[in-house]
């Protein structure tokens, strides 16, 4: 059984893989993190401690990390300290930010991924394909989320961009057309149009649970690796 770490617990992703590990055999929540000013601090739920001590990181085989950018970066010492795995779903995050994730993968297994769903890993995978094939198409790439998520766009886009360029595009993140709009969970279209035809990679996502299924297969499959900077590219062996 895999004992995992929660952190950012009393969120609404924490909450939903709270959720799921609890139905999951393989899994054990062994505690939940929280800040310091969260009311929930020294309350249990469901026999799961909340806690601000990042002490009991060592108590864990692997960490599920949804929070800001700041208590990311906050608990990247105490990972490589005890030596502990890291599910790293956050999102935000600056080029620094990132740079520290890199040098802590040097020491301990890291996954990061800006989003953990098994969909839209496979939509990656399609539109660097996409991308290789029809290099001389204008490419449009949206996306929708609800109205309480902070980045845009979002850390989804940023990276179907990011592979796109790689096959020689020079799309801009300020151009990505990002909607904030009631609750939608999360929408992803990727555009190639040429004179002749139009071809889109849509995903929607339909519930938080995806995220949080793909964050728990991620915290089971890291827990033996080596270190390094994982992506679900690996964990799903696309």
């Amino acid at each position: 059984m895999v004992k995992i770490g929660i952190s950012g617990f009393c969120g609404r992703m924490g909450q939903r893989i709270f959720a799921l590990a609890r139905k999951d055999k393989d899994l054990q929540v062994v505690f939940g993190l929280e800040k310091s000013s969260h009311p929930d601090i020294g309350k249990s739920k469901e026999g799961v401690v909340i806690t601000d001590d990042l002490a009991i990181i060592e108590k864990c085989d692997s960490l599920v990390e949804f929070t800001n950018p700041q208590a990311t970066v906050e608990h990247i010492p105490y990972l490589v300290k005890f030596k502990k795995p890291a599910v790293i779903g956050t999102t935000g995050l600056t080029s620094e930010d990132e740079e520290k994730i890199k040098e802590a993968s040097k020491e301990i297994p890291i996954l990061f991924s800006p989003n953990m769903s098994v969909g839209v890993n496979l939509l990656f995978e399609l539109v660097r394909k996409a991308a290789k094939v029809l290099r001389d198409y204008q490419v449009q790439i949206q996306e929708a989320h609800h109205i309480h998520k902070k980045d845009a766009p979002s850390g989804t886009a940023k990276k179907v961009a990011q592979i796109i360029n790689e096959q020689g595009f020079n799309i801009k993140t300020e151009e990505i057309k990002a909607i904030r709009e009631d609750e939608i969970v999360g929408e992803h279209r990727i555009i190639f149009e040429s004179a002749l035809d139009k071809i889109e990679l849509f995903h929607s996502a339909k519930t938080r649970d995806i995220f949080a299924q793909g964050a728990l297969l991620g915290a089971k499959w890291i827990v033996d690796k080596k270190p390094g900077l994982y992506s679900m590219r690996e964990v799903l062996g696309l």
